[in-house]
């Protein structure tokens, strides 16, 4: 299996605008932390295990809300892990689909694969996060 994994960056806002930080003011849906029905990543001594890699559809991905975590698998067996919140204004991302990463408060979006902006208003990428896969599990990696 294939790990992800990057130096991690910090996230700022682009603007001083503080209102609409959650995607609930947006009226965006989130998705659930776990399909299984366990919404808290667990611990482990090497991270914290967010779930099944069968809840990641290749092509697509899962948001991790407790762990503010998107897994994305751009093509079978190569996962990928980035911050779950938007670099424009901290907002959750809400879905992902067709290769984009989509935040439902302001329509950024980011690329799958990478992380990259391919829709603003955000003009930052979204931070890498290192990831393995083990046991079939995603493991978020310490920071």
């Amino acid at each position: 299996m294939a790990a992800a994994g990057a130096t991690l960056v910090a996230c700022g806002s682009d603007d001083g605008d503080s209102k609409d930080k959650t995607p609930e003011s947006a009226g965006g849906e989130k998705t659930p932390a776990s399909a299984g029905g366990d919404k808290s990543p667990t611990g482990t001594g090497d991270g914290k295990t967010l779930g099944p890699i069968g809840d990641v559809p290749v092509g697509g991905g899962k948001i991790y809300d407790d762990a503010k975590v998107v897994v994305t698998q751009p093509t079978a067996g190569d996962f990928k892990a980035f911050t779950a919140v938007c670099t424009h204004q901290q907002c959750l991302v809400g879905s992902v689909a067709a290769g984009k990463i989509n935040c439902p408060c302001h329509g950024s979006s980011f690329d799958a694969s990478t992380g990259a902006v391919l829709g603003g208003p955000a003009s930052r990428p979204l931070a890498a996060k290192q990831i393995t896969v083990a046991n079939g599990q995603v493991v978020l990696k310490p920071a």
